[in-house]
């Protein structure tokens, strides 16, 4: 027989809900990825974000969170991330101090002691699983992760619940509303993207990164802010080690506005051009395709 999974009150009420308070975290998005939180919270399924470095994914789990007043938990992965940095391990070093000091007492009630609650230290998905307040799960550059890490993963999201052999199934009594991003330097497992719903999420139209801009530097010139999304999206359109992400244009704005410079001219961008691009060899192509030398 199935176990039946947890349940949780929605935290959004519509579509337009979701965009409304997804921007008064400063979180401007679209009707499309609104409509992908909607449903993947009004559904409990996990969110699958997918696109290039730096158009927003985590921060949309961020804003998730913020507006929601749900707690962030994060699992970063990388290369060689493993189930005791990802799920739970034992704090060795605490029970052979327990180990010497009741010597005297028999193997199987130290065994007893020494599995048990006060030895385990919690890692992101135990952690999630087991709060009972609103939680946002994020499990960050999910792509990263050996191929092993994802059959952790399809037990987690599956049911909710984690097997700690000495402790039996621990079952998540509140769902945490997960989200998993990827920047597609692999393919994901169909058993994974299966059991989530599925985002692109793609750097933002001209108009829609204005808004972004006017949102977060307030103070820029209209006029500065449309040169500066424009000269974004140019080179958003070269052959880039790493394309300027959506917080590099912020920071662009606010830099210009530091500088006190009311327009986006070569000298300018000559000048502030380290603070979108971090290649030297960007730096080069980009200077010789906007022809700055």
């Amino acid at each position: 027989m199935d176990r039946a999974l947890p349940t949780t009150t929605p935290f959004f009420a519509s579509v337009d809900d979701v965009i409304a308070r997804l921007a008064e975290t400063g979180y401007l998005s679209d009707k499309g990825t609104a409509t992908a939180v909607f449903l993947a919270d009004r559904l409990g399924k996990p969110l699958l974000i997918e696109g290039p470095a730096g158009v927003g994914k985590t921060e949309l789990a961020r804003a998730v969170a913020e507006t929601t007043g749900a707690e962030l938990v994060r699992l970063q992965c990388y290369e060689g991330v493993d189930e005791a940095r990802a799920l739970y391990e034992w704090n060795h070093a605490k029970q052979i101090l327990r180990i010497q000091a009741g010597s005297d007492h028999s193997w199987d009630s130290t065994k007893a002691d020494v599995f048990s609650e006060e030895f385990l230290l919690s890692r992101p998905l135990l952690t999630a699983i087991r709060r009972e307040d609103p939680t946002v799960l994020l499990i960050d550059e999910t792509d990263k992760a050996d191929v092993e890490i994802e059959g952790l993963l399809l037990e987690v999201l599956s049911d909710f619940a984690v097997t700690v052999p000495e402790l039996g199934t621990i079952t998540a009594t509140r769902k945490p509303f997960v989200v998993l991003t990827s920047n597609a330097t692999r393919e994901l497992s169909e058993a994974l993207k299966r059991r989530c719903l599925f985002l692109h999420l793609d750097f933002p139209d001209a108009e829609l990164e204005r808004r972004i801009l006017a949102s977060r530097v307030p103070e820029l010139p209209e006029a500065v802010a449309e040169q500066l999304v424009r000269t974004i999206r140019v080179l958003r359109g070269m052959q880039l080690k790493k394309l300027p992400s959506v917080a590099e244009t912020i920071d662009w704005g606010r830099t210009l506005l530091a500088l006190g410079l009311d327009t986006l001219d070569d000298d300018a961008v000559r000048a502030t051009m380290g603070v979108v691009l971090k290649h030297q060899s960007d730096q080069l192509r980009a200077a010789a395709e906007l022809r700055l030398n």
